[in-house]
C-alpha cells in the first residue's frame, strides 16, 4: 500500500505532524528536528483518532523530546474508517454483560478482540513498511500502547520491532497466552491495579508467560485513565534504552 501525506504544520515545539493515507487506513507521522530518528508506533484503543489525539500527540510530543519519530493509524472499524458490524454487536454485548454486572465470558472476548488483532497487525505491518522507507525515518522500531493483544501479537511476527511497551488495560483471549510465550523482545508492561475495565489476574498471568527475558511489570494505584506521568516518564527511559 502506498502512503501518501495529506495535511502537514509545524508544533509549536518544533515537531513536525503529518496526517496521511496509507491506502484507506488514515495516520498520523510526528517527526523531531533530528534525522533520521528511531521509530516509535503509538497503539490506542479502537475509540477513533480524532477522540485519542490529545493523548496521541502529548505522547507524540514527549517522544520527539528524546528524539524518536512516532507514528500511529486508525484501528478497524474505528473513526471515519468502514463500519465493522460484527464488532459493534459484540460491543453491544459486552456492555450489556458489565452493565448487568455479570462476568465477560471469553466467548465474548474472543469475538470482541482476535478478529481486531488478525485485521490490525498487518496493516501495521505495512505502515511499518511505508514509514521505514522514508529518509527520516531510520531504525530500531519499538511499540507503544495501544491494545496488549495486537502489541503481544505484533512482537512475535515483527521482527524489526526491537522493543514493546504494553498497556495492561484490555480483555486478554485465553489464546494470546500462547502467543505470549513466543515474546523476546525487551518489555515494560504498565498495570493500574485498579483498572475498572481490566482483569488484574488475568494482565498478571499474561506478564508471567511472556517468553521475554527482560520483562518489567509497573504497577500503579488508580483507575484505567490514571496512569502517572512517572509511570510514563520510566516507559520511556525503557524505550531510550533499547531504541537508542
Amino acid at each position: 500500500m502506498a502512503l501518501h501525506f495529506t495535511t502537514e504544520k509545524r508544533l509549536d515545539d518544533g515537531v513536525l505532524e503529518r496526517e496521511f493515507t496509507l491506502g484507506q487506513i488514515p495516520g498520523i507521522l510526528w517527526t523531531p528536528a533530528c534525522a533520521p530518528a528511531p521509530l516509535i508506533l503509538l497503539g490506542h484503543p479502537p475509540l477513533g483518532l480524532h477522540k485519542m489525539y490529545p493523548r496521541l500527540v502529548a505522547r507524540a510530543r514527549a517522544c520527539s523530546a528524546a528524539g524518536f519519530a512516532t507514528a500511529t493509524i486508525e484501528l478497524p472499524g474505528s473513526g471515519d474508517r468502514p463500519r465493522w458490524p460484527a464488532a459493534e454487536q459484540v460491543r453491544a454485548d459486552l456492555r450489556r454483560a458489565m452493565e448487568a454486572g455479570k462476568p465477560v465470558s471469553d466467548e465474548i472476548i474472543d469475538a470482541l478482540i482476535l478478529p481486531l488483532v488478525d485485521k490490525a497487525v498487518p496493516e501495521w505491518q505495512a505502515a511499518l513498511d511505508a514509514l521505514l522507507s522514508l529518509p527520516e525515518i531510520g531504525g530500531p522500531v519499538g511499540y507503544s500502547g495501544g491494545v496488549i493483544s495486537i502489541g503481544t501479537r505484533l512482537a512475535v511476527v515483527e521482527p524489526r520491532i526491537s522493543a514493546a511497551v504494553l498497556f495492561a488495560g484490555s480483555f486478554v483471549p485465553r489464546a494470546m497466552f500462547e502467543e505470549a510465550r513466543q515474546v523476546t523482545v525487551p518489555l515494560h508492561v504498565l498495570l493500574q491495579w485498579d483498572d475498572e475495565g481490566n482483569d488484574r489476574q488475568a494482565a498478571l498471568d499474561l506478564f508471567d508467560a511472556f517468553g521475554s527475558k527482560e520483562k518489567t511489570l509497573h504497577a500503579n494505584m488508580g483507575g484505567h485513565t490514571g496512569v502517572p506521568q512517572s509511570a510514563g516518564d520510566e516507559a520511556g527511559r525503557f524505550l531510550a534504552r533499547h531504541l537508542k
